[in-house]
């Protein structure tokens, strides 16, 4: 419950309000935000606290048009960004599944490295992630620091409130310093601060999506149903494992694939092993 309240009095929107006073860096805050109901409510709470930042969205070429639209409508401050490879060419999945040539699984997921961790480096990073999320996510911290090394000093996220300390853990990102003001919200808290403050949410929330994320992602459980849903989507992803069949035919390594299909019906059958990898 949102007005549950901690030892020192505070409710949970109090508590994430002074983790955002607590930490703010001189140059702002930069406010990863995805478009999801998470981020939506991140936002918001910096704008209650009245901190300095910046927000920024990347775009990741397989995003729900509906989530683009959203933000575009409703968050026309949030910075869209491109992620780019060295050589300044745009990554996006169509490029990134030849170039690795297998597709992104529930156990190799460098599509995320790729497309949606890039940005912020060197900045004091805000994001949504909670602990409800997943059980890899409940190993996170309120406060992430990094400086390359695998030790440092350890701090508090709230000093005042000895049951709700958190150390800081070093994220694998050099020199990225990551706030997490509500990682200890349920999904309840989530929504009911939503309704509370009328926060806006991109409207696939209310036609059975419980998380907002790239079409096709394996780790969705939805992912055969999206592409039925997006057509588009789905020919560009077949063209993509067309162009990486072609790569793996360079090196001799077919697979076991012999057609873009075959690869598509592997894919959403949730394959996670396979002969080559």
């Amino acid at each position: 419950m949102l007005n549950q309240l901690n030892i020192s009095g505070l409710d949970k929107v109090q508590v994430a309000i002074k983790r955002l006073q607590l930490f703010e860096p001189p140059d702002g805050y930069y406010v990863a935000f995805s478009g999801g109901k998470d981020s939506c409510v991140i936002k918001t709470l910096a704008d209650m606290a009245g901190v300095k930042y910046d927000a920024h969205y990347n775009h990741t070429s397989v995003d729900p048009p509906e989530l683009i639209y959203f933000i575009r409508e409703n968050h026309p401050d949030v910075k869209i960004e491109y992620p780019r490879y060295p050589d300044g060419i745009r990554v996006t999945m169509w490029n990134l599944i030849p170039k690795k040539k297998m597709p992104p699984t529930r156990l190799v997921r460098y599509c995320c490295r790729y497309l949606k961790e890039s940005g912020g480096e060197g900045r004091f990073t805000v994001t949504g992630v909670r602990w409800a999320e997943s059980s890899k996510r409940r190993s996170r911290s309120g406060l992430e620091l990094s400086n390359g090394t695998k030790t440092g000093k350890r701090i508090r996220i709230d000093p005042d409130n000895p049951n709700n300390e958190e150390l800081a853990r070093y994220c694998p990102t050099k020199g990225k310093h990551i706030l997490n003001p509500i990682i200890d919200w349920l999904d309840e808290d989530v929504w009911e601060f939503i309704r509370k403050y009328n926060v806006p949410y991109c409207k696939l929330y209310d036609q059975g999506y419980t998380r907002l994320g790239c079409i096709g992602c394996p780790m969705s459980t939805k992912n055969a149903e999206e592409l039925e849903k997006y057509p588009k989507f789905k020919r560009n992803y077949l063209r993509a494992f067309e162009k990486m069949l072609i790569e793996l035919e360079k090196l001799g390594k077919t697979a076991g694939w012999q057609t873009p299909e075959d690869v598509m019906n592997w894919w959403l059958q949730k394959g996670v092993q396979h002969d080559q990898f």
